[in-house]
């Protein structure tokens, strides 16, 4: 299984990228969002890769962070999403717009990627609900690339350049999913709650987050 590609662009395609990585050129798809991030033709880039096998097709896709690709992976697994889609999906909303749109069960927010109908956008917000919540926390802290450099012995003569890499995750709502938890509160709630109170306040530390969590659990009237 090839999980990390670091080489040269060679070629940029409107939905591929080729890495020649010691000589060997690699076709890797990639969302949208990924593309416009990765650098030009004869820098060098990282991605964590994805390698689909089929009976008659291999195919690579590529990945700025873990958290996109374990999307990627989550997404294709729901009836009806392919790898087309779930592209397409993380090219419109990214990989943290996914992790907010499923916690709040936000179809019409899958909708914005092109190829969504009403009827797959529910599908997918309500079989992947239960997944959201442990996926986030986990994902939280995974660490992100590290800057790339080609390979010792590439000998392309290229200037190593450092790959775009994702803002650096904050642990604050793994934290606070898990004092939710601990309060017994069901993981969904948990993460739907705090998804909403980290978008009101991103920089919130742990022990807001947790208070404005516990806000929005309480209940009503």
């Amino acid at each position: 299984m090839i999980g990390k590609l670091t080489g040269v662009v060679d070629m940029r395609g409107p939905d591929h990228v080729l890495l020649d990585v010691r000589g060997v050129g690699y076709i890797v798809h990639v969302s949208d969002r990924t593309l416009m991030a990765l650098p030009g033709r004869g820098e060098v880039a990282a991605l964590y890769t994805e390698l689909v096998v089929r009976e008659d097709l291999m195919q690579l896709f590529g990945f700025l962070t873990l958290l996109e690709k374990e999307w990627h992976r989550v997404l294709t697994s729901v009836q009806g999403v392919g790898a087309k889609a779930s592209l397409a999906i993380l090219g419109a909303l990214g990989p943290d717009g996914v992790s907010r749109a499923i916690a709040l069960g936000d179809s019409a927010a899958l909708r914005k990627a092109p190829g969504v109908g009403p009827k797959l956008a529910v599908r997918i917000a309500n079989e992947l609900k239960d997944k959201a919540p442990a996926l986030m926390a986990v994902m939280e802290t995974a660490p992100s690339l590290p800057p790339a450099t080609p390979p010792a012995d590439e000998g392309t003569g290229v200037k190593p350049v450092a790959a775009p890499a994702a803002p650096p995750a904050s642990n604050a709502v793994a934290e606070a999913m898990s004092a939710l938890g601990n309060l017994g509160y069901a993981p969904p709630d948990a993460a739907r709650a705090v998804t909403e109170a980290q978008a009101s306040d991103p920089d919130a530390a742990t022990p807001a987050l947790i208070r404005a969590a516990l806000r929005l659990l309480a209940p009503k009237g």
